[in-house]
């Protein structure tokens, strides 16, 4: 049977209009960290074209080797800027760094990571395979909705949470913006995608 970990974790499960909080456990997965606007830094683009490769390729030795089978989990991405305000008001992505992701099941140890980078390589595949790592994110408590439509568009949806949801609930940003991106960019059109944004953080300090 293949596992669909979009549809048993609830993490994945967002609404469109509807900001809530959530803990999101412990999850493992391939990462890249690079710098700059994603539309034109090259780095963005070796980093999407190396971890899809080695995702695959991980599947398939579960499958084969462990009896496991899932589907690849979708792209995701950590953002963040000296200044938040680049990811709302300004949106300026020459500022951003981010880290490229995609989520590896649990079960997946990282000696099968190793085999798969040396099996990418080999294929003449993954630009960035020197950057890529495996590690375990820890966001625990998080504030997520879904957005749809356009990357550029999620200014508002952004500050309508770092501004009044998050600070409303007595909870204060801790973490890096998250993003899941349930859309192809390349098949879908901007005004249909589908984009998880995700927020960690933890309760406020209260003066005294």
């Amino acid at each position: 049977m293949k596992v669909d970990l979009k549809k048993t974790l609830d993490c994945y499960a967002a609404r469109r209009g509807v900001l809530r909080v959530l803990d999101v456990p412990p999850l493992q997965y391939l990462m890249i960290d690079g710098h700059g606007d994603p539309n034109t830094a090259p780095q963005w683009a070796a980093a999407v074209e190396t971890l899809f490769p080695v995702a695959y390729a991980l599947k398939f030795a579960s499958r084969n080797e462990l009896g496991r089978d899932h589907v690849v989990m979708p792209l995701e991405a950590l953002w963040w800027a000296e200044d938040m305000a680049a990811f709302t008001a300004r949106r300026d992505k020459s500022r951003w760094s981010w880290t490229a992701m995609i989520m590896v099941p649990d079960w997946v140890p990282s000696t099968m990571v190793g085999v798969a980078v040396e099996q990418t390589a080999a294929k003449g595949k993954g630009p960035a395979l020197d950057r890529l790592r495996l590690e375990t994110l820890r966001e625990d408590r998080c504030v997520q909705t879904l957005h749809v439509g356009s990357y550029d568009d999620e200014g508002p949806v952004l500050a309508e949470m770092h501004e009044r949801f998050i600070p409303d609930a007595g909870l204060r940003m801790t973490g890096r913006h998250h993003e899941v991106y349930l859309s192809d960019a390349r098949r879908v059109e901007p005004a249909r995608l589908r984009t998880i944004l995700r927020q960690p953080v933890s309760e406020a300090t209260r003066e005294r």
